[in-house]
């Protein structure tokens, strides 16, 4: 399918995946567009499409890295609703995980590295009998776009009522102060799903938290690319969305980062994605 505008993209893509899911154990729940698992986790359906990677030259504060070149994401996928939180890593991992965790539960958690997320995704995939992994780099900007071809699924402009972003009073401190609700305190993320959704109806995917991808850190293909995921070379794991310590230009959907993968940094989580089974009840997932 062919990723022509956002509504009718959406009907086929939706129209696309339920096809895909009417067989095997899960498919009652996979056929809907947003799905929750039994730890109270959120997933939405993606539509599988073609998207425009990476921005344009003239886009402000482009970095060289962000080269556009088409890619086709062949599959639907669920994308979780919302960054993981300290209530559900805690469910997954016990507490003895971030016991000196501060805020509250619904909190993004932080200060995992991209390892510790990986051993969340093999306890969760026991205890749930589902399959789960970390997006790719790919399926993550397709998603923050969800249709949009701007530097924010917005717009090209950001401020402070639209994401958790620059409320870091040592440096970036634009929004220090500009957050009504009382648990949005200066030198720290907002609960998940505090500002407005996506398209898609996915929360945060600009600021709060930078999020762990799946692929290692490497320059883009210059040609189209069908499922692409960097597995190969580099060692450093992407992240992406920018976070409460960043400037608003570090949010943009294009806006590449990486860290070394043992790295726990107080700005950055992680989000799931949920493949759903094909017509036999398998994983559908090719990566």
């Amino acid at each position: 399918m062919i990723f022509l505008c956002r509504g009718t993209a959406w009907l086929l893509g939706v129209l696309v995946a339920l096809s895909m899911v009417l067989d095997g154990p899960l498919s009652a729940a996979a056929q809907e567009r947003v799905v929750e698992n039994r730890l109270g986790m959120t997933f939405v359906l993606i539509p599988a499409g073609t998207f425009v990677m990476g921005s344009p030259i003239e886009e402000a504060h482009r970095d060289i890295s962000e080269v556009q070149h088409q890619v086709t994401l062949g599959k639907p996928f669920y994308l979780q609703r919302t960054e993981v939180t300290v209530d559900q890593w805690r469910a997954v991992m016990g507490r003895r995980w971030l016991a000196r965790k501060r805020g509250t539960g619904d909190m993004p958690v932080v200060k995992v590295s991209w390892h510790d997320c990986q051993k969340f995704i093999r306890k969760l995939n026991r205890l749930t009998g589902g399959q789960y992994r970390l997006p790719t780099e790919a399926q993550w900007e397709y998603a923050a776009r969800a249709g949009s071809s701007t530097a924010y699924f917005w717009g090209n402009q950001i401020d402070c009522s639209r994401a958790m972003y620059a409320n870091n009073p040592m440096k970036h401190d634009d929004c220090v102060g500009a957050f009504p609700r009382a648990e949005m305190k200066p030198g720290q993320p907002a609960p998940a799903g505090s500002f407005v959704p996506n398209a898609w109806g996915l929360y945060d995917m600009h600021g709060n938290v930078w999020e762990w991808c799946e692929d290692l850190f490497d320059r883009y293909e210059t040609v189209s690319t069908v499922d692409p995921c960097e597995t190969e070379s580099g060692k450093d794991r992407v992240r992406r969305g920018g976070s409460w310590f960043s400037s608003g230009p570090a949010c943009r959907s294009a806006n590449r980062a990486y860290a070394h993968p043992m790295s726990r940094l107080q700005n950055t989580g992680f989000r799931l994605v949920m493949v759903p089974p094909d017509r036999n009840g398998a994983s559908s997932d090719s990566q």
